[in-house]
């Protein structure tokens, strides 16, 4: 089970694409919704968490798409799946190429962050 101590060290190692996915979170932040990057739950340490939603999102980049990592996701969102979490998957380039449409999907996930709740 990985520790709360190796998902400290993963959070100031942040690719550029999980840096711009905590951007595109801010409002949503401010809105009221709490976050935590590179979360561990059970034996996985998750990119991003919204316990409140049950979301666990995911920021897939090149590795995901290597021999046998399409079959390491899916145990992996099984997984999460299994303890009550919505798995969302974006690849680094949705987050960096189109972050608008990234934030159009995170508002159909948690509403429009400008909206009171």
């Amino acid at each position: 089970m990985p520790s709360t101590e190796v998902a400290r060290r993963l959070r100031p190692d942040q690719t550029p694409a999980e840096r711009k996915f905590w951007e595109l979170l801010h409002p949503f932040r401010d809105a009221g919704w709490h976050f935590r990057r590179q979360a561990p739950i059970g034996d996985y340490v998750i990119d991003f968490v919204c316990k409140r939603a049950g979301i666990a999102f995911e920021i897939d980049g090149d590795s995901h798409y290597l021999d046998g990592a399409e079959a390491r996701d899916m145990v992996r969102t099984r997984y999460l799946e299994s303890r009550g979490y919505r798995v969302v998957r974006f690849t680094n380039p949705d987050v960096l190429e189109n972050p608008e449409g990234v934030y159009l999907e995170l508002m159909m996930l948690l509403g429009d962050p400008s909206t009171p709740t």
